[in-house]
């Protein structure tokens, strides 16, 4: 774990101690004020249902849908991990996530709408759709084609900065906190229920590109 990136359960800090750093101007409903998580919460899904291979090992069966370096580093860590990654669905055949599949193997689909996932481009007996950097919305008929639906990645403190451009927002709103989510996919952009949170402070002057590494980092580090 990163040294300014501390667990809540180590700080022992309740949301409530830092209210004197957040900004005090009304917010949206729909983008509240950010709070530290007041802990970190268990997997909300028990993932059984899985397959085993022939040596017994425990593999679950996914396809990937995202993009860009985002999306490789989800690819290559969960591959790392020996999670059995059965399709690559990309918006473009050109990306560097549908490379990185082709080269060793694994069935890319490109999709048929750049803005959807459809069930027909999850694979067979999937068991759990993950999306990595992906700005298509996953379809009600493709998450019940999947055993336990599906889970993605969001760069903020969910609900806080749905949508494109969460870094950016972060910094360009001045918050003081930033974090990354791992929530389940919902009909919904952004709005399912949340798994994981991680957060970390927001320091003074850091650009998007390096808040958005430094939350990468730290929520790869929690969810393994």
């Amino acid at each position: 774990m990163l040294a300014d990136v501390t667990p809540l359960t180590v700080m022992g800090v309740h949301s409530a101690k830092i209210d004197r750093y957040l900004p005090g101007s009304a917010r949206p409903v729909d983008n509240p004020e950010p709070r530290i998580p007041a802990a970190k919460p268990p997997a909300l899904v028990c993932y059984r249902h899985i397959h085993l291979n022939y040596d017994g090992r425990t593999h679950m069966r996914l396809p990937l849908v995202g993009s860009r370096h985002f999306g490789v580093t989800t690819f290559n860590t969960l591959r790392q991990h020996g999670v059995d990654i059965v399709r690559v669905v990309v918006h473009d055949g050109e990306d560097r996530l549908a490379a990185a599949g082709r080269a060793v193997g694994i069935e890319v689909v490109v999709q048929a709408d750049p803005k959807r996932v459809e069930a027909s481009e999850i694979a067979p007996a999937t068991d759990l759709i993950v999306t990595a950097h992906s700005h298509a919305r996953v379809t009600k008929a493709a998450l019940a084609a999947s055993k336990l639906g599906g889970i993605g990645y969001h760069p903020s403190l969910l609900p806080r900065h749905r949508g494109i451009a969460a870094i950016e927002w972060t910094i360009k709103e001045g918050d003081p906190i930033a974090g990354g989510t791992v929530y389940h996919l919902a009909d919904r952009m952004d709005a399912g229920a949340i798994a994981i949170q991680e957060w970390c402070f927001v320091r003074k002057g850091e650009t998007a590109r390096e808040l958005w590494e430094r939350i990468m980092r730290a929520t790869y580090a929690y969810a393994e």
